[in-house]
């Protein structure tokens, strides 16, 4: 069954009197359950391609479904109401509140989403929290965190509400390789255990190593489809 269906995407910026094609006619189908990386020099267009995928920004022209929903059929507040339920999102720049602390960042997307009883949602946040190394780190704020902290504190808050899609650009790039494993094993579980639907942007040889399809991306099309094996939950 696709979760995810592109066809013919496009997406021009104009700077001035200069038009920049940033996907130049990308085709693809993403399963569910499929643990995607997509991969490619600067500038090849895989941030653009995350973008439009999670309804941050809109195509110039073509295709995109989300669980059978088009998107182009859809008016902004159908827009917000897909990425608060059905998409998570891992920022490279972490996009943390800095006023709230690693388990007020992540109880909050439970609470946009509107899922979970108080109880229930307080110990589900605790609980990724220590899945992803953060035990007794609860209560700091983001500016009182290290860089691959932070970055775990963004991992968790995608993965609270088990949405059907992540999308992750660059997941690990402020991570050391013991917690990039760390990290990937946790999202590798939730693949497994909830058939979460995971695309990530990286430059990142160990995402890839886990990646069970790799999509190159360059000059805005996608130029290599391969399907492979992938590292197991340990």
């Amino acid at each position: 069954m696709s979760l995810l269906e592109l066809k013919d995407l496009r997406k021009i910026y104009k700077q001035g009197k200069v038009e920049v094609e940033a996907l130049r006619g990308i085709d693809l189908e993403v399963k569910v359950g499929e643990f995607t990386s997509i991969y490619g020099p600067s500038g090849s267009g895989k941030t653009t391609l995350l973008n439009m995928i999670g309804a941050l920004d809109k195509p110039t022209s073509g295709l995109i479904k989300i669980n059978g929903n088009n998107l182009k059929e859809m008016n902004n507040k159908e827009y917000a109401l897909l990425r608060r339920r059905h998409i998570g999102f891992i920022f490279q720049s972490y996009n943390l509140i800095p006023v709230l602390s690693a388990y007020e960042n992540v109880s909050f997307a439970l609470k946009i989403a509107k899922q979970s009883s108080k109880d229930v949602s307080k110990e589900k946040v605790y609980q990724l929290l220590k899945q992803v190394g953060l035990e007794g780190l609860e209560n700091r704020r983001p500016a009182e965190l290290s860089g691959g902290q932070k970055q775990r504190v963004a991992v968790a808050r995608a993965l609270i509400k088990e949405p059907k899609l992540i999308l992750a650009d660059e997941p690990t790039a402020n991570l050391d390789s013991k917690t990039s494993h760390e990290v990937m094993q946790v999202m590798l579980k939730m693949n497994k255990d909830l058939n979460t639907t995971f695309v990530f942007s990286t430059h990142d040889s160990l995402v890839m190593d886990y990646a069970r399809r790799l999509l190159g991306l360059h000059d805005g099309l996608i130029t290599k489809d391969e399907k492979r094996d992938g590292k197991k939950v340990d």
